[in-house]
């Protein structure tokens, strides 16, 4: 519990305006006390404290208090956890007031953190009112931004839909915005959308796959490239070779004579004639010799390897001619293009294999007439592409797979083509999905400060509910505390709503007001938002425009209610109510002990400093005569009594508080000795039996030096405020007359021990 023990300096522009505290006053305890009139400081303590509550700077001036042994200036306080709860003159302005609004009827809110919740509440409200404005065109920004998205996928899926739909079932015929909105995030997060993009020529091809019909298989080009080397080193040879023989010369140079003779050689031998078939006439015998000799058995051997190899490239001649490639046509049409590259590839190469094979014929058949000359092949081993059979077969391989695997190879091509569409305008989907997120992303933000005003407006609400107490039991402690039941409270919204007999209750009297925000104040040192048993409760003039009665009923409610507090302080002008808190502290528990360090209660008054120019005030031991006796008439008398009997020169401005003193002394005198006069002062002194000049300066002295209850700025009059002393003497002269042995008592009550301790 932190305990606030003194307050160590005060500059104020006020009378409190250079105050440090006393080396010898006692701190502050657990109860204190505080006398002082009007005008003598107790709200400027009050506001101190009450800056500590509110948690702010204490701006107005300087103040350093020191709280549990630490010191705290006033621009500490924002930062100082002590719990306080003041009552005073400001807390009764800001708790009980009217709220208008139109034709609405006042409304009395009671109490000033209910009213500053309320002030929070349409504050927030309103600002709720602006995000919820905000909250609704970020909405509407959203679902624009949703339709243009919307509108931009329902035309790419329509597209879609109607470029790959197909008769019968197919995944395409009914995609539709869903889809396309789905791929196409996935693709903008993967970011791999230019990988989707075909060019001309695939998405043709695809296209070509997409509208397909099923066809049969086709079989592959059984055809082999011979060896053209092996050829031509072939060739070569039968060429390089030649038939050793007794030739005869005039069938050696002539290669068809040669021929012919040959062939007929070989019919002559073949039917054994002995004639010549020719001419019918004899064969000479020499005759047949030289011709056998001349086709010997050698040459026939050269002739028939000659013609084997004339056999074999005419039979790679025909191979060539009789190869029959496969209709393009039985071919799917994306693979046409291909398959016409791969086909004439290969035509070009049997054209190669063909002029070759010619070629060598040609030379071949140029040396089966010269079978006795040697000679060199002349033709080059051209360059053929002999992979041509295999790639051709490649894309006839690649349209039987398809066949195997038509179904699945029309639904990969529409994937594809599907891709590229979607790919094909994915920037300004993109651009689309990122005006989405952004509205989006604006609305959940202001969807939280929207949620969060509505939680804070529900949460202050029902502490506004929470923090008024039921109407019923306010209405009771009124009646308890004013003595009558006029004015009772209604509950309303998150207030009370104040009535006089029924009605609505027009204006309320200071101390109407001042009741009920007392009432309200003590309740709320029950609120679960303050701790009482540790916190700190000032109490600054709470019964201030209270009759006796409701005086009386005041005390009670405060005792009951404070006396838990970890620390109280009073402060009050009126005497009666002094008195109950000075006897309720005098029986606290421990006020007995010898030691006052050790004693819970302390009891304080604010004085005018002596010699102050301009006035101020203090703080200080309470007098003893205040403290010991039951009435202020005794404090009073001392006062006048000292001032009438001091010795020495008097500044002038020491006397600016006596006529007020006088007056209330005179006053409380006369209320006793002429209880049976009523009206002004200056009636009941006419009564008495004085001397006449003397009471008309006293009558002139209280009356125009005094202010009622108020020590305010005394008129400067020297010449009636210079008599002071006298004045303060005719007016004990005028006591002593009236009542000689209450005079004596009271002189003997001033000037004994407990007049001695205070000028000690």
């Amino acid at each position: 519990m932190s305990l606030i023990t003194k307050i160590a300096r005060l500059k104020h522009p006020g009378v409190l305006r250079e105050f440090t505290w006393p080396a010898d006053l006692l701190t502050f305890g657990r109860f204190n006390l505080i006398y002082g009139w009007n005008g003598s400081g107790k709200t400027t303590l009050s506001r101190v404290f009450r800056a500590i509550e509110q948690r702010v700077v204490y701006s107005t001036g300087e103040a350093t208090l020191y709280v549990d042994g630490h010191q705290v200036t006033g621009q500490d306080f924002p930062e100082t956890t002590v719990p306080v709860r003041v009552f005073n003159r400001d807390f009764v302005s800001e708790t009980v007031f009217p709220v208008s609004g139109g034709d609405v009827p006042p409304i009395f809110v009671v109490g000033r953190e209910s009213v500053e919740r309320q002030k929070e509440v349409d504050r927030l409200k309103a600002e709720r009112n602006r995000q919820e404005t905000a909250l609704q065109q970020a909405r509407s920004a959203h679902q624009h931004a949703e339709r243009e998205l919307d509108r931009h996928c329902v035309e790419r899926a329509r597209l879609i839909k109607d470029s790959l739909r197909v008769p019968g079932p197919g995944s395409y015929n009914d995609y539709n915005k869903t889809d396309y909105r789905t791929r196409a995030g996935q693709m903008v997060t993967a970011g791999d959308g230019p990988s989707h993009r075909l060019s001309d020529s695939d998405r043709d091809s695809l296209l070509i796959q997409h509208r397909a019909t099923a066809k049969p298989k086709v079989a592959t080009v059984p055809y082999r490239f011979p060896s053209l080397k092996q050829l031509h080193s072939d060739a070569a040879g039968v060429l390089s070779a030649t038939v050793t023989s007794s030739a005869i010369e005039s069938l050696k140079g002539d290669p068809t004579l040669s021929e012919w003779v040959r062939h007929g050689l070989g019919l002559h031998k073949s039917r054994a004639a002995k004639a010549c078939l020719f001419c019918e006439q004899s064969l000479p015998g020499v005759r047949l010799s030289a011709l056998e000799s001349h086709f010997s058995a050698e040459y026939d051997q050269f002739l028939q390897r000659l013609d084997q190899q004339r056999a074999t490239l005419n039979k790679l001649l025909e191979e060539v001619k009789g190869l029959r490639l496969p209709d393009r046509m039985a071919l799917y049409e994306d693979l046409s293009a291909p398959y016409d590259a791969r086909r004439d590839e290969l035509e070009y190469a049997l054209k190669g294999v063909s002029a070759f094979v010619g070629e060598l014929l040609q030379a071949l058949d140029a040396k089966k007439s010269q079978p006795f000359k040697s000679t060199q092949l002349k033709v080059e081993v051209p360059t053929v592409d002999e992979d041509a059979v295999g790639r051709l077969n490649e894309v006839i391989a690649r349209h039987n797979a398809a066949c195997d695997d038509f179904q699945a190879r029309t639904t990969r091509a529409r994937d594809r083509l599907a891709l590229d569409l979607i790919a094909e305008n994915l920037g300004d989907y993109s651009q689309l999905a990122v005006a989405v997120k952004a509205a989006s992303d604006a609305i959940g933000p202001l969807e939280q400060d929207v949620r969060r005003s509505i939680d804070e407006i529900g949460r202050l609400e029902r502490e506004i509910v929470e923090h008024r107490q039921p109407a019923e039991e306010l209405n009771e402690d009124l009646r308890k505390y004013l003595g009558h039941d006029e004015l009772s409270l209604q509950v309303k919204e998150t207030g009370y709503q104040l009535l006089r007999h029924g009605q609505l209750a027009e204006a309320l009297s200071e101390g109407e007001r001042t009741a009920l925000a007392l009432l309200y104040f003590l309740k709320s040192l029950r609120d679960r938002r303050f701790d009482l048993s540790h916190g700190v409760v000032v109490l600054d003039d709470p019964v201030s425009s209270l009759d006796a009665n409701a005086l009386y009923l005041a005390f009670g409610f405060i005792r009951y209610r404070t006396q838990d507090a970890g620390q109280l302080f009073v402060l009050t002008h009126n005497f009666p109510f002094f008195r109950q808190v000075r006897n309720w502290f005098h029986h606290q528990k421990g006020q007995n002990k010898k030691g006052v360090n050790q004693r819970p209660a302390r009891f304080y008054m604010l004085d005018r400093v002596h010699g102050s120019n301009p006035r101020c005030t203090t703080l200080r031991a309470l007098d003893p005569l205040l403290e010991q006796y039951e009435s202020e008439y005794h404090y009073l008398f001392a006062c006048v009594h000292r001032a009438a009997n001091a010795t020495g020169a008097t500044a002038l401005e020491q006397n600016y508080g006596l006529p007020n003193v006088a007056r209330r002394l005179l006053e409380m005198f006369l209320a006793f000795r002429r209880p049976q006069i009523a009206g002004e002062l200056w009636q009941k002194l006419k009564d008495v039996a004085f001397d006449e000049a003397k009471k008309v300066r006293i009558a002139r002295f209280v009356h125009t030096h005094s202010h009622g209850d108020t020590v305010g700025e005394p008129e400067h009059d020297p010449s009636l405020l210079g008599e002071a002393r006298a004045v303060l003497a005719d007016l004990l002269e005028l006591i002593k007359s009236e009542d000689p042995q209450h005079f004596t008592a009271m002189v003997g009550l001033v000037s004994g021990p407990a007049a001695e301790a205070d000028s000690e």
